[in-house]
């Protein structure tokens, strides 16, 4: 069972927020306003690091519940959601076992968080319980390159990349997994991004899902 001391990263944590800054200005503030657009109601977002998309949440969201597991990042999203446009509390949790009951929520988001959960099948299952009927799911992740090559090498690097940087995974097919849970994905661009100047451009993906059972003709 994941507990939040398993997932304290304070080292990365401070070298995250000055990139996840850099990655921005890149173009990444851009992939965070379209990822939101769509968001509405009450909604809980997993691993919400800095707050970094506190600012983009439109008018119709009523609430948004901000999971972060580690310490320092939670603080700084505490900082960001005092000036939010819409109501935002920051909460202690991590993507295993979410707050709220069952169908708590109309909108879950996950940002660049997906690749360093420690059990994928577990947070995504999380996700369905805790969505309404018709609900649906914001995904923005960086996943495994469709290119042969590419792919292998990030196979290559995952063990020692997940030990550098708080568990990320470079290489996990998280559009499938997103299907294998049970959702139905109506929208998934897929695009290279480069978040940094020294790290090639990766595979990212940036869409929508609900629930199959709450799909018209499921």
């Amino acid at each position: 069972m994941t507990r939040l001391s398993d997932l304290q990263h304070p080292r990365f944590a401070r070298a995250y927020v000055e990139a996840s800054e850099l990655a921005d200005r890149r173009g990444a503030y851009e992939h965070r306003r379209r990822l939101l657009a769509a968001a509405e109601g009450r909604v809980i977002e997993i691993g919400a690091g800095n707050g970094r998309n506190f600012p983009h949440y439109p008018a119709r969201v009523t609430e948004v519940v901000a999971v972060e597991p580690d310490d320092t990042l939670r603080a700084l999203a505490r900082e960001q959601a005092a000036s939010a446009p819409v109501p935002v509390s920051v909460v202690a949790g991590h993507a295993e076992a979410l707050p709220g009951g069952e169908a708590a929520f109309d909108t879950a988001v996950v940002s660049l968080v997906l690749c360093s959960v420690p059990s994928l099948e577990r947070a995504l299952a999380e996700i369905v319980r805790v969505l309404r009927p018709g609900g649906q799911l914001l995904f923005y992740e960086h996943v495994r390159s469709a290119n042969p090559v590419l792919g292998l090498l990030q196979d290559v690097i995952t063990p020692a990349w997940r030990r550098v940087a708080a568990g990320c995974h470079p290489n996990r097919d998280t559009l499938g997994a997103i299907e294998r849970a049970g959702f139905a994905v109506s929208e998934a661009d897929r695009f290279a991004f480069a978040p940094q100047p020294v790290i090639p451009p990766l595979t990212h993906i940036l869409g929508q899902a609900r629930p199959a059972a709450s799909t018209p003709g499921a």
